[in-house]
């Protein structure tokens, strides 16, 4: 919320006219970040047990048939034995069990990641995917 508030203050200006009245200059960006802000806050306010926002996971693990829920959760338990910083979840979707891991809100910063882990999965790719929203310090 700070940073919203930092971000239009820097992107809008303000100066009088001939006239006396206020005249508000200020980039579009703000426009466009104060309408996508909105639209959030009317999601969460439609369904508030959804604590989701769109972003980016690495699926690490995929697969279907017998046991297939079991495997999921050892690589899910392997991965964060080694990642121990990183959550990872467990998800199932016909006919699969997948393992995602990371709740990042932009590619790059999936991508960053996936070239920490990308030698012990050699599998992993990025995916947009529902995340969880991020812990506020």
């Amino acid at each position: 919320m700070i940073g919203l508030f930092l971000l239009l203050q820097m992107a809008s200006s303000a100066q009088y006219n001939s006239d006396g009245r206020v005249v508000v200059i200020q980039d579009k960006l703000v426009d466009t970040v104060l309408h996508q802000y909105e639209a959030l806050r009317l999601r969460i306010m439609e369904n508030p047990d959804n604590k989701a926002i769109p972003g980016y996971r690495i699926q690490i693990f995929s697969d279907s048939g017998i046991n297939s829920s079991d495997r999921a959760k050892q690589a899910r338990d392997q991965f964060l034995f080694m990642f121990p910083d990183i959550q990872a979840y467990v998800s199932w979707k016909t006919p699969n069990y997948r393992v995602r891991v990371g709740d990042f809100k932009t590619r790059l910063e999936a991508e960053k990641v996936l070239q920490t882990i990308i030698f012990d999965y050699p599998n992993a790719w990025v995916i947009k995917d529902e995340i969880n929203f991020p812990l506020m310090n």
